[in-house]
């Protein structure tokens, strides 16, 4: 096994990218982004994309089936902690027990922000229903130190707001979470483009969920394909360890001395 691999729930995952399914043009395009970005897992909101609830229309198991992909149930367009169990329990009767879920609870649906009060309620019920909770949360080390003392098996904090391609606005908060909790660490929501995604892991995250970025890109398939770069990139740079940041700089990137004329 790789020692760099990203650890959930106990599995081990070559890729730190995971992307969702939703807002591509159909199943073929999905497939294919997908392919792209090289994730092992995926997202899939329960309440938007047919995964089996809806007898006699294509689903999303015929072109991602399980047997290739680690499905990633989510509750996105949930307001309430009820609306959100019941959702990830039909996820379970739907996908035969599968216990890896995405929590998030929503605060009001033009900000698409977390209601961190029903997000927490939510977690206790499913963390002690046995569900494996990854949790969509708000870039509060405070909360994200709770989330984690309930039992969730991996914090996702924002980096802006869901669908808003703002990129990382507050990359001291997300320090701070990383620094805080001791399970996996994985940005959610606000990622626009190639260069966030990297400096997400260059922070020290785990990993990086996305599905607007790659989904509302003019060219999908070559968006994922680029965000699976970038996060392999933004890892190898922070287990690189980047230079010092200086003003000035009193030694010279190339050496003087015994240079021709040189004493």
């Amino acid at each position: 096994m790789n020692q760099d691999n990203l650890i959930l729930a106990g599995q081990s995952y070559s890729s730190r990218l995971i992307v969702g399914t939703g807002k591509y043009k159909d199943f073929a395009e999905t497939r294919a982004a997908v392919d792209a970005s090289g994730a092992e897992i995926i997202t899939v909101a329960i309440r938007r994309v047919n995964i089996g609830q809806n007898a006699g229309e294509s689903s999303l198991l015929d072109f991602l089936p399980p047997s290739e992909f680690v499905y990633l149930p989510n509750t996105a367009g949930c307001y309430s902690a009820e609306d959100a169990v019941r959702t990830l329990r039909l996820a379970r009767e739907l996908l035969d027990g599968h216990s890896l879920v995405k929590l998030e609870v929503l605060g009001d649906q033009q900000s698409l922000y977390p209601n961190v009060i029903e997000t927490i309620a939510a977690a206790k019920t499913l963390v002690a229903d046995g569900f494996q909770v990854m949790v969509y949360t708000s870039d509060d080390p405070i909360i994200a130190k709770q989330l984690e003392d309930i039992g969730c098996i991996a914090i996702m904090p924002l980096a802006s707001l869901i669908g808003s391609g703002m990129g990382i606005l507050n990359p001291w908060n997300l320090q701070l979470i990383r620094e805080r909790v001791s399970i996996p660490v994985l940005v959610d929501a606000g990622v626009g483009t190639a260069s966030d995604a990297a400096i997400a892991m260059e922070l020290g995250c785990d990993g990086v969920l996305m599905n607007t970025a790659i989904a509302a890109a003019q060219n999908p398939v070559l968006m994922a394909s680029a965000m699976n770069k970038a996060v392999k990139a933004g890892r190898e740079a922070f287990l690189a360890g980047r230079m010092p940041r200086k003003l000035y700089s009193a030694i010279p990137s190339s050496p003087t001395g015994g240079l021709i004329g040189k004493a």
